[in-house]
C-alpha cells in the first residue's frame, strides 16, 4: 500500500445522489441519545445507525407497534 494517492484526477460517483435522499424528520431527544451512545460503542455514526435500523426494518417487513402515553 502506498504511503499517499494522487486523487486530483478523481472523478465523483455520479450514482451516490440516486442511493440516498436528505431528509428532515422530528425525532425525540432520548432516541437520538440512544443512538449516539450506540453510535459510539460500535464506532459508527449515529445518523448511519439509524439508516441502517430503518433498512432492516423495511428488510425484514417490520411494522412498529404503538405505545400511546397516557
Amino acid at each position: 500500500m502506498r504511503k499517499s494517492y494522487d486523487f486530483s484526477r478523481g472523478v465523483k460517483n455520479p450514482y451516490a445522489k440516486l442511493l440516498k435522499q436528505q431528509i428532515t424528520i422530528n425525532v425525540a431527544k432520548p432516541t437520538i441519545a440512544y443512538f449516539q451512545k450506540l453510535a459510539k460503542q460500535s464506532g459508527i455514526g449515529y445518523q448511519v445507525l439509524i439508516d441502517l435500523y430503518l433498512r432492516d426494518c423495511v428488510e425484514e417487513r417490520r411494522k412498529p407497534r404503538f405505545k400511546w402515553a397516557a
